[in-house]
């Protein structure tokens, strides 16, 4: 649905001070349009199949991982109001091709866009995939831990323990809150754990189910592959780790990179439902009622192939 956002200038203090003082009159400014601090949320894709999301303001935005077509997430954008003159900039998480694989053509074909991922990141973007060098051209390096700006977000990548080349999520900092994504992990490291108990709004990964796995098709070195604190979180993993990072500051989390053939949504929100109630939240759903909106928490799983609702996340 094309959405339209228009904003007011904020009003200005009038003293008159004609006449006697019982004739001041102050007039104050309007209250500010809360949209001017909302975040916007969109995931076009979570899956092994493609992977990325966008994430914006009134400033603009960024698109992190580009494993989805570009004419799709252009599409989408756009019938929420976004052209992709607003899209800053791409942020990779990893150099996996689902995470990937339209990387050039994004940035090639928006060209005032850039590319932000560490030098390791890079080369083995080049390393694994047949990709152009002219990738470099629009490459702004970037380094774990060191905060830097794009889009009026202070962005801040941090190490996860996953297969590919210097894996890492991303906490962005806007008004006073954080938005963290945390998608491919094997396991909670100390340092994604400091970040995400910051998390406002937290993309984490619930790649499968230990049961379908175990007696799914896969073979037995993938599935050993996918079991190890460098492969993939399963959901009693990622459900066991929100009931420790519940609180009132977390308002809500998408389960995201479920697994076509080892997982459901259903089991992964069962689960990490559970989890958070156990902690003594309410937990709503991803509907935007005023039921789901009155919940300590939302709860959502990112589809794997459609992109989700346009997520308005004010103050």
């Amino acid at each position: 649905m094309s959405r339209a956002h228009r904003y007011n200038a904020p009003g200005q203090y009038a003293l008159d001070f004609s006449g006697d003082e019982s004739d001041l009159t102050v007039e104050t400014a309007p209250a500010a349009d809360p949209r001017e601090k909302a975040i916007n949320f969109i995931s076009f894709g979570s899956g092994s199949s493609g992977n990325c999301c966008y994430i914006g303001n009134s400033e603009g935005g960024l698109v992190i991982d580009a494993g989805v077509a570009i004419d799709k997430v252009e599409a989408v954008l756009a019938a929420n109001g976004v052209r992709m003159n607003q899209v800053k900039g791409l942020l990779l998480t990893h150099d996996h091709a689902d995470h990937t694989r339209y990387a050039y053509t994004l940035v090639r074909t928006f060209r005032h866009m850039r590319l932000f991922c560490t030098p390791r990141v890079l080369n083995g973007l080049l390393r694994r995939h047949n990709i152009s060098k002219r990738i470099k051209e629009y490459h702004e390096s970037i380094f774990k831990e060191i905060p830097f700006r794009l889009a009026g977000f202070e962005i801040t990548a941090f190490d996860v323990p996953h297969d590919g080349t210097d894996n890492m999520g991303f906490s962005l900092a806007y008004q006073g809150r954080n938005f963290v994504v945390a998608t491919d992990l094997g396991s909670i490291s100390e340092r994604a754990d400091h970040y995400m108990r910051q998390a406002d709004y937290l993309v984490i990964e619930s790649n499968y189910d230990a049961d379908m796995l175990e007696h799914g098709r896969y073979p037995e070195y993938l599935k050993a592959r996918i079991r190890t604190a460098n492969g993939h979180m399963d959901n009693v993993a990622t459900a066991t780790y929100l009931r420790q990072l519940a609180s009132k500051r977390l308002r809500e989390v998408w389960l995201c990179h479920l697994s076509q053939d080892n997982n459901t949504p259903e089991l992964a929100l069962d689960a990490s439902r559970r989890a958070l109630m156990a902690a003594g939240l309410t937990v709503g759903g991803a509907e935007d009622t005023v039921a789901d909106r009155s919940a300590d928490v939302r709860l959502a799983a990112l589809p794997r192939f459609e992109p989700t609702r346009w997520y308005v996340l004010r103050p």
